[in-house]
């Protein structure tokens, strides 16, 4: 393994703002750049995009490709291309920029079905576009990702409502190797930090679990970010004798720890299915049930069938019975994991939430330490 600390690339945002940097220069200079500079915003600080190519489409209409770099990080965008096309508006559009999503941009099913394009990225467009055009002029861009379509259907976007691609998503241009092996040992001294402070902690895998964590009121002295490497940060916070842990996430991510999966990243392991099924048939789900449960295609597609099959038959309460399975296996093997690794005792709750961030599953003991984290 390299000694060199794992390098940071730049979210899919960016890519898709060079991009359009690119097709207005041509526009206005009908030039074809082979870099651009653009400002990430958050942070304050410029970033040189390489341009793939730019071309002219029609008078009034250019088109610019970028390939996402998201630096060592075990992400399936690396080196996809990213389309961005520029048109002139008429004078009556009122915004100066005008951003809408085109193929394998996402789409949100929930409220106006508008494409997955959130602020951070609206943001970032908007600004550096308006500070290039001259006065009074309006543009129309089209964001596209060829790939995007195919690749969303690797990913857990559907769960949380967006579907036919992929979001452009972020609160930074920055993309943290997260999944690279030595930033491993970066969580593992911000685990040692936050221990220093507390001996009561809640891990969060990724953005979800920590935003709904901070409007929970839990205080960020208290948040541990694992990412995917649960396993070696649990056994970390052995080492370090914390006296409890709660595990808030995603019930499509935490429920692998159900299943003995410590290193929650779909490059290395998942059987999501085949471990709610096993805890249907824990829970006593008929087998034509279980059938249908274990060719669900995703792991929120199970939790909509049990909530339905509720609904259908009224006799059983399919999703606490299914899921207070889950979440006992994974405090089990979680407690378990950790007196392996460090000989040590911890007391770990769990507290599982939907694509929608509404806690659905927890037990008692992660009810006793989410009141207590509250304060």
């Amino acid at each position: 393994m390299s000694d060199l600390p794992p390098r940071a690339g730049y979210t899919l945002p960016v890519f898709a703002c060079g991009a359009a940097i690119a097709a207005l220069h041509w526009l206005y200079n009908n030039i074809a750049l082979e870099t651009v500079t653009l400002d990430l915003i958050y942070p304050a600080q410029p970033a040189e995009i390489e341009i793939e190519s730019v071309c002219g489409l029609k008078p009034g209409v250019a088109l610019a490709i970028t390939r996402s770099a998201p630096g060592d990080n075990l992400d399936l965008t690396r080196n996809t291309p990213i389309w961005a096309m520029i048109e002139w508006a008429p004078s009556t559009q009122t915004q100066s920029v005008v951003i809408w999503g085109g193929e394998g941009i996402g789409r949100q099913q929930q409220g106006t079905g508008d494409s997955a394009i959130y602020a951070y990225a609206k943001v970032l467009i908007e600004t550096n576009l308006s500070q290039r055009l001259k006065e009074g002029d309006r543009i129309q861009i089209t964001l596209l990702l060829p790939e995007g379509r195919a690749l969303a259907k690797r990913t857990s976007n559907e769960a949380f409502g967006v579907v036919e691609g992929l979001s452009l998503l972020g609160t930074s241009g920055i993309s943290q190797p997260l999944s690279a092996p030595q930033q491993l040992e970066i969580f593992r001294s911000e685990l040692k930090e936050k221990a220093s402070q507390s001996d009561h902690l809640v891990f969060c895998i990724g953005e979800n679990g920590l935003d709904l964590s901070r409007k929970l009121g839990i205080p960020d002295a208290c948040l541990v970010k694992t990412a995917n490497w649960l396993g070696p940060l649990l056994a970390e916070a052995g080492i370090q004798k914390i006296k409890s842990i709660l595990l808030l996430g995603y019930h499509g991510k935490l429920m692998k720890l159900a299943g003995g999966i410590f290193h929650t990243h779909h490059h290395v392991a998942d059987g999501r299915q085949e471990i709610l099924t096993a805890h249907g048939v824990a829970a006593g789900l008929p087998t034509s049930e279980l059938q249908h449960l274990l060719q669900c295609a995703s792991a929120e597609d199970g939790l909509a069938y049990l909530k339905q099959l509720e609904q259908q038959t009224g006799q059983q309460p399919w999703v606490a019975l299914v899921y207070q399975s889950i979440v006992a296996a994974v405090e089990g093997r979680s407690q378990h994991y950790i007196y392996t690794h460090s000989e040590q005792q911890v007391q770990v709750g769990c507290a599982l939430f939907d694509r929608d961030r509404q806690i659905f599953a927890i037990s008692e003991t992660g009810q006793k330490l989410l009141t207590q984290f509250k304060g």
